[in-house]
Parts: C-alpha cells; structure tokens; sequence
C-alpha cells in the first residue's frame, strides 16, 4: 500500500497509543530527539551520565510497559550526547516477562512517533564465540530469530510501515564500521558477530549452545531481535551492541548467574560509555 492510501485508513488502536506516550514525553521536555538508545541489563550506567536530562518513570507514560527484569531501571532519558538529542530506554522489556510481543515492541513504536529515525541497541549476551572474552563487546551484524514467533504477526497497521518489510539492511553496515573505528581508537576490545535470540527466562544448555554455534551464532540473549524487526518494520536503521557479560554454557565449567551479568557490566563501564559516547554523533550525521 503507498502511502497515499495508508493516509486514507483509519490508524490502529496501537498507533493511536503510541502517539499518545510519545506526546507524553515529548511534553516534558523541549528537546526533539533523532537517535534512540535502548539499555541491556547491567548497562544503564549511561543514561545516569547525562546532565540536565528528563527522567520520566515508564509507570508514567501512558500505555507504557514497565520493566520488572533485573538491571533494568525502567525510565525514559531525553537529553543530549556531544550536543545530539538523544532518547535513552534506561531498561526495556522482554518477552519472557509475560508481555505479548506487541507490547514489547510497543516502546519503539512510541520512539518512531517522537521522531527517532536511528536507534542504538545494547543487551547483555551469553558469548558463544570461543575467540570471545566475557567483558567484551561485540558489534551486531545480524541476527538469529530462535524466539518461535514474530512481532508483526497479525493485521498490520500500514501508519507504521509496511506488510513485509525487508531485514537485509536493518543493521546499519556504515553504524558498524563507525563502532569498530571508535572502539579500536579508544582501545576497547571489540569483535563483531551475529546475535541469537531466545526467549528465556531459562540460560541455554550446552546442547543448545552447540547448535547454535553450528548454525553461526555468535553471541545469544533474550531480547533485541523484536525491537530490530519494529524498527525495519518502520524505516528505522540500527546498531547493535553485545556486551559479554557471561560464556555461554559448556564453554566453562561453572553455572551462569544473574549476578554475574550485573557484575560484568559494572566493569566494562567506562569502555561502554566511552564508546557509545563516540559513535552516536556519528549516527547521527548519516540518518536517514
């Protein structure tokens, strides 16, 4: 359908939401963001560097989804990074926490209203790569969708794009060369691989890590793929940022906890803000 003719039909009840929470938001502040951050767990730290910024409760904006995941704050962040209005998820929502995957996705659609046409996706992953070290990060190239449904699934609502969107671009190529430069720059350790997602709550089992490794996963989590299937679905590019905050099962012979993710985003702090600090101006000089 051109767009033209989706001007012609009534927008859906989820459109109609999302421009509600994006008015929300943008109310409360006068700046107008270009570029969206959505924070893994263990990685909110970013969002608390940020002076003079609006910290809004998702409690608070209307038909908002609340995180109840560990590490994650649950609060928007409108401010600026390098003079760049930025909008920052302190904190997202997952599949496993119950919510349909309409709700999940429901945050970037209210992103897309604000007039976010970039985003900046980080997760805490499981490392399935052998030549990857737990505290490193790892740029997305692509990813595995292994979470047994789709977020578009149903009748689509052309307001926010199209029926069958394409995902060969979706990871931005010229966002993962800026990534790379910046972190061999400020001397971060980074790689690049392709990301998995399933749903969780549950870690996988050596099993499943050999399978995945076999079909050329690199890194695998539970989150992330759905919000780069809405942002395709709705023109948005993306980069996608692993941090590695634990092996994968079998590759060490210990259990993985939850702790231990939150205590590798600790550490590798300073890299990650370093990092993102440099590569969003970046983005934002080639939005579309």
């Amino acid at each position: 359908m051109s767009a033209s003719a989706a001007a012609k039909t009534k927008p859906s009840q989820e459109f109609a939401r999302a421009e509600a929470a994006a008015k929300f938001i943008l109310g409360k502040t006068k700046l107008r963001p270009s570029i969206g951050v959505v924070l893994g767990s263990g990685l909110g730290a970013f969002a608390n560097e940020i002076p003079g910024a609006a910290r809004i409760d998702y409690k608070n904006i209307p038909h908002f989804p609340r995180s109840t995941a560990i590490g994650h704050a649950g609060r928007m962040v409108i401010g600026k990074v390098a003079d760049v209005p930025v909008a920052i998820m302190q904190g997202r929502v997952h599949f496993y926490e119950g919510y349909s995957m309409r709700e999940v996705i429901f945050p970037m659609r209210v992103m897309a209203r604000m007039g976010i046409r970039a985003v900046l996706l980080t997760n805490a992953a499981g490392g399935i790569n052998r030549n990857f070290k737990q505290g490193g990060l790892v740029v997305l190239r692509d990813h595995i969708n292994l979470q047994g449904t789709n977020p578009l699934i149903g009748a689509n609502d052309e307001h926010f794009g199209e029926r069958f969107p394409d995902m060969t671009q979706v990871y931005w190529k010229p966002y993962q060369a800026a990534a790379l430069q910046d972190g061999k720059r400020l001397g971060i350790e980074i790689a690049e691989g392709v990301y998995a997602g399933l749903t969780g709550p549950s870690y996988e089992t050596p099993a499943e890590i050999r399978y995945l490794r076999t079909i050329g996963a690199d890194v695998v989590g539970m989150s992330t793929v759905p919000e780069v299937i809405a942002a395709a679905h709705m023109g948005i590019r993306v980069l996608g940022i692993s941090c590695v905050t634990n092996m994968a099962a079998g590759i060490l012979d210990q259990p993985i906890t939850s702790e231990e993710v939150m205590e590798t985003g600790e550490r590798v702090k300073a890299d990650f803000v370093a990092l993102l600090r440099a590569v969003i101006p970046r983005m934002n000089k080639d939005l579309p």
